[in-house]
């Protein structure tokens, strides 16, 4: 079988229902926390490190809810959304391998903001490469470089973003 390589909004929206992957495994998190509207590329070997590479895209709609609260007379993104995109992607690559367990962010190694999104983007694009994967029993740690373009420009940079899949017995 022929794993798909790229989901629509719906489909992320299935997999937040936990729909995707199964019972007790690897779910995306539902709006507003939910932070791309599709998965436009995915594929298990390429990237940098031939360990699997994603992207994602997130339409910039000057009514987001962060615009709202952050910060009231100058809106802009919270950078850790952008950071929580980046895991949920890595999240969602190891349950789109095969791996089983609920999705945990566990860290990351370098982050560096040099921009920000703000109402008058208009795409936010994140891209992360695979660079390894560890599996221990019925727990599966995956780790990747990634970055956030708006509108084509670099604005976050990440490096060994860290995310586990882990089986419960509940």
């Amino acid at each position: 079988m022929t794993k798909k390589n790229s989901f629509t909004y719906d489909e992320l929206i299935s997999c937040a229902d936990g729909d995707m992957f199964g019972l007790g495994n690897a779910r995306l998190p539902s709006p507003p926390m939910l932070m791309f509207d599709r998965i436009t590329k995915i594929t298990e070997n390429g990237g940098q490190f031939n360990k699997g590479y994603i992207e994602a895209e997130l339409d910039i709609k000057k009514d987001l809810w962060f615009f709202d609260c952050h910060f009231k007379t100058d809106p802009v993104m919270p950078g850790c959304l952008g950071l929580d995109a980046l895991w949920q992607l890595v999240g969602f690559f190891l349950g789109w391998i095969g791996n089983p367990g609920k999705g945990r962010a566990l860290g990351v190694g370098e982050v560096k903001f040099v921009g920000e999104v703000l109402q008058s983007n208009k795409l936010a694009k994140y891209k992360i490469d695979m660079k390894k994967i560890i599996r221990k029993g019925e727990t599966s740690v995956g780790l990747g470089d990634g970055v956030l373009l708006i509108d084509d420009k670099q604005i976050y940079s990440t490096k060994n973003l860290k995310v586990g899949l882990f089986k419960s017995n509940l």
